[in-house]
């Protein structure tokens, strides 16, 4: 039976064998949020890069980019961080180079994997689906704030164990305590989240809409995967398993 365990942030990341795993990345608040709903709008790849300058030098190639940096969209490029930001019909068939805080880093910090998934609520059971179908030992990570831990990651990892707890067996005590944590707040995660610091940063920027999207469980069928330089969706690109 495979196993399913909990990365708290990136840094971490130095105590785990990635060979021949299932990396699910999550960074709920907002980046991989971000885009699971830009794949589920139409858009055909993204680039996930980890600096401004890199991002930006994808527009010579007819990419749009999108860069955030402390919650708050980066001068000089087309998107943000903000999901409503990506439901727009013009996003549909283009390719996207994105580079935010936390959530890039942790995507490319777990480029020896198997695979690397991109994890949201808004996309649960879909994960939780192929993670079943690949039969291979999971890691979550967390993006986290910066480096450190974050509760809204966490409850993530929980909730996707929760789904999987029939078929994976729990490989440290990080996976329970983030099922745990996840089963105390699912009743209502918006005011679960209400003093976490990240939220607390986020409505300090008036974007209270965005939290709450943020938190839905199973909006969209929409699976990002990494394939080699950049995330595709296995969903609307079947052929690529």
């Amino acid at each position: 039976m495979p196993s399913i365990d909990v990365c708290f942030s990136p840094e971490l990341l130095r105590l785990y064998d990635l060979k021949g795993k299932a990396v699910v990345a999550v960074d709920i608040l907002r980046a991989t949020s971000t885009m699971v709903t830009a794949f589920a709008h139409g858009a055909a790849d993204i680039y996930p890069v980890m600096q401004l300058d890199e991002c930006l030098a994808f527009s010579e190639k007819g990419c749009l980019t999108a860069a955030e940096r402390d919650g708050i969209k980066a001068e000089g490029f087309d998107l943000g961080n903000s999901p409503f930001s990506y439901m727009v019909p013009e996003l549909k068939g283009r390719t996207i180079a994105i580079t935010t805080t936390n959530g890039t880093r942790a995507i490319r910090l777990s480029e020896a994997a198997e695979e690397i998934v991109i994890g949201a609520f808004l996309n649960l059971e879909t994960v939780a689906q192929h993670l079943q179908e690949l039969g291979l030992d999971v890691i979550v990570v967390c993006a986290g704030w910066k480096g450190m831990f974050n509760l809204e990651d966490t409850l993530y990892a929980g909730a996707l164990t929760e789904r999987l707890q029939e078929q994976f067996t729990f490989e440290n005590d990080a996976t329970l305590a983030a099922l745990h944590l996840y089963q105390t707040a699912k009743a209502d995660l918006v005011t679960y989240l209400q003093q976490s610091s990240h939220v607390r940063r986020l409505q300090r920027l008036g974007i209270q809409r965005d939290i709450e999207f943020c938190l839905q469980h199973d909006v969209f069928e929409v699976l990002p995967v990494w394939k080699k330089d950049k995330l595709v969706d296995l969903k609307a690109n079947p052929t690529l398993v």
